[in-house]
């Protein structure tokens, strides 16, 4: 018997929070385009993350900032429309919420206009007090990010693990208490050591999120590419790899090109 959409329990930040109470972890990977969301989530994935990682595994960009609210909202629609069940939550670019609330609040309101996604996550804490505050004032549902921030990539310098330290530590739990208290529905916490995630997670009553933060949180999410093996050069301690379809994928297309040029295909059968 098929399942009608409108039959699919579609996941809410009400339905998320009560993950959390009950012990539930929380499912979520990253989807860029309409094929690969259509797959995730009729696997159940709780949340889709249309990150700002589109401007690496999707446009060959070195780091998130080039891409730009019109590209966002562009893969985020296309995400959206493959989706029956999961939570869809976009990644708010580089330049579209920092030091101008206005600004934020007309970015976020576009997403949400025009990809029909269902919340907004943007990095830092204390510093986009104004523009957080500004987009829930809308009714915007709000994901934070806190720990390793790639959208402040040229400020760090690295990629190394955040909050290692006592005061980065401080500020961090500071941060994320800030944002709860705020209106934000969920943090997610980036490479940060696992015993300060596991703080974060029991101080606070929202859900945490952790990416290479350990395994005491509240769910985890990855980058689908890196996790299928579609990209083989990322390798994180983080990391785990389901599936190795790089090879997968290579052969695939090496049988075409030699089937191509011996004039196996098509096959008679695959004529008209």
């Amino acid at each position: 018997m098929s399942v009608h959409k409108s039959d699919v329990k579609k996941v809410t930040t009400h339905q998320l929070q009560n993950m959390k109470e009950r012990g539930e972890k929380i499912s979520m990977l990253t989807a860029y385009d309409y094929s690969m969301a259509t797959i995730l989530d009729a696997a159940g994935v709780d949340v889709l993350l249309v990150g700002d990682s589109a401007s690496n595994v999707m446009a060959g960009h070195e780091t998130t900032l080039p891409i730009t609210l019109d590209q966002m909202i562009y893969h985020a629609s296309s995400v959206v429309r493959g989706v029956n069940r999961a939570f869809v939550v976009v990644d708010m670019p580089f330049g579209s919420y920092q030091g101008n609330s206005s600004e934020a609040l007309r970015s976020a309101i576009r997403i949400m206009k025009e990809s029909g996604g269902h919340g907004v996550k943007l990095e830092g804490g204390a510093e986009i007090k104004e523009s957080v505050t500004r987009i829930l004032s809308a009714g915007v549902p709000v994901m934070g990010h806190l720990g390793l921030t790639p959208q402040s990539i040229y400020k760090f310098g690295t990629y190394t693990v955040r909050a290692k330290e006592e005061a980065e530590a401080q500020k961090l739990i500071e941060d994320a208490l800030l944002l709860q208290e705020l209106g934000c529905f969920s943090i997610v916490l980036e490479k940060i050591p696992s015993e300060l995630a596991k703080r974060v997670a029991e101080q606070l009553h929202i859900p945490i999120i952790g990416i290479g933060a350990g395994p005491h949180v509240d769910g985890q999410v990855l980058v689908v590419h890196d996790m299928l093996g579609i990209n083989k050069e990322f390798k994180p301690r983080f990391l785990r790899r389901y599936a190795d379809l790089h090879t997968i994928m290579t052969d695939a297309v090496q049988n075409y090109v030699k089937d191509v040029k011996s004039q196996d295909f098509p096959s008679e059968k695959e004529a008209y």
